[in-house]
């Protein structure tokens, strides 16, 4: 599993610009599987901390449910209008459950709002990340992929 702070070591310019991103907007989509295999979309809050990635939800959440049974995820950063004028990011890879007292009360301290004791917390590896960014109207992409220089 590869952390969001070893990911930042590879690639530092591009996991500095998705965290602005995060950070900016607070709210990003995140992208799950369905047991059918379709996709599902759903905004939800970033939180990194201590080099990692994680997300908080409701138990019963049909995000949660989808991580639990095929934990491949990806996020999209919120994008702020239709030119993309603060560029946008993503990232892909799979989470796994958080139980980790320690962890938890960090991730929470880390959080841009007050986590309810019942929230199931995930963490999210980094397997792969891009952003694009309009230069004088053409778009500049960057990519990592785990594994790759």
């Amino acid at each position: 599993m590869t952390t969001w702070g070893e990911f930042a070591e590879a690639a530092p310019a591009l996991a500095a610009f998705g965290e602005e991103r995060f950070r900016a907007a607070e709210v990003a989509y995140l992208a799950t599987v369905r047991a059918d295999g379709s996709p599902r979309v759903h905004p939800f809050t970033p939180i990194l901390c201590d080099g990692r990635l994680f997300a908080f939800m409701e138990p019963t959440s049909p995000k949660g449910h989808d991580l639990r049974r095929d934990p491949r995820y990806s996020i999209h950063s919120l994008v702020t209008d239709q030119h993309g004028s603060e560029g946008e990011f993503w990232v892909s890879g799979r989470a796994t459950g958080v139980d980790d007292a320690t962890v938890r009360a960090s991730a929470g301290k880390a959080a841009p709002y007050d986590p309810e004791e019942r929230y199931v917390l995930f963490e999210l590896s980094v397997e792969e990340a891009a952003s694009t960014v309009y230069e004088g109207g053409k778009p500049v992409r960057r990519r990592w992929r785990c594994g790759e220089s």
